[in-house]
């Protein structure tokens, strides 16, 4: 009895010992894991190392020739002015954001529609496609003083502006999208029945939704350009509206200041688009 005790004891304590070696494994895996994902790639450590050695060389190169203010100012100044302005370049910041970002999910949708009506109604697209390539051949400044002129100065002019920029990009990305199915899986679901609609929803979709994630992560930045370039037009804020007045103002530092926000929430705006197509569109 004793000698089946002590074995089956044993016994016990070697499974007990594996099932906490293993959770140990696992939680240092995991939490390894975790260290990763919290850790700056190497891409990113890249870019900010990258930036710091221009940020290095344009300061010295700023006072070492003794570069006039229009010329070149230099970073330390840029990053005074806009701590001594932070207010006035965070509301501009925060309206040309509102306007870009507006613009953006206007003309994103209306991309995506216009691909599905084209998709949906093939006998459209021989119309509708020249007509949106025409449109879209000519410089999208070039409607801005129609836009402003019709819709004011107001942010709504400028939220036009950049859903016309946008709209175009993500409806070319769309519609390659929704064109890339398998015809064979078309023709499949229609042996089985399926109508338009539904090879639409349940194939077409999900196949056009890496290819116009793509399409939108490419019209942030355009829309943020957009946004700037046609408040430099006529506004009443925003960041271009800020570098306008620095311009006529000759106050060069400031101009540089504004840019160096834009730039800033360029970046911004990019990464959070570039987060969610990796996080949510999982299946490219």
């Amino acid at each position: 009895m004793g000698g089946d005790f002590d074995v089956r004891t044993v016994g016990d304590v070697v499974l007990w010992s594996g099932r906490v070696g293993r959770a140990s494994r696992g939680f240092l895996e995991k939490r390894a894991v975790n260290l990763n994902r919290l850790r700056p790639s190497r891409a990113t450590s890249r870019a900010l190392m990258g930036l710091a050695g221009v940020a290095i060389l344009w300061e010295a190169s700023a006072r070492v020739f003794n570069l006039p203010a229009y010329v070149l100012p230099s970073v330390s100044s840029i990053l005074a002015a806009i701590v001594d302005q932070r207010t006035a370049l965070g509301n501009a910041a925060a309206m040309t954001l509102m306007e870009a970002i507006g613009g953006f999910f206007l003309g994103s949708a209306g991309g995506m529609l216009l691909a599905v009506i084209l998709t949906m109604l093939p006998a459209t697209r021989r119309v509708l496609l020249p007509t949106a390539t025409a449109l879209n051949s000519v410089p999208v400044v070039a409607y801005a003083p129609l836009i402003l002129l019709w819709f004011g100065i107001g942010p709504e002019s400028k939220v036009i502006m950049v859903a016309l920029a946008v709209g175009f990009t993500v409806f070319l990305h769309a519609l390659a999208g929704l064109d890339r199915v398998d015809q064979r899986a078309v023709d499949l679901m229609r042996s089985f029945g399926a109508d338009r609609a539904a090879i639409l929803w349940r194939l077409r979709v999900p196949a056009a939704i890496p290819l116009t994630a793509a399409g939108m992560r490419v019209s942030t930045v355009r829309s943020m350009i957009v946004a700037i370039v046609t408040e430099m037009l006529g506004a009443t804020g925003g960041l271009g509206w800020t570098i306008y007045q620095a311009v006529l103002q000759i106050d060069f530092v400031q101009v540089w200041s504004a840019i160096f926000v834009a730039s800033a929430a360029s970046l911004i705006f990019f990464g959070t688009i570039n987060f969610l197509e990796k996080r949510y569109v999982f299946w490219k």
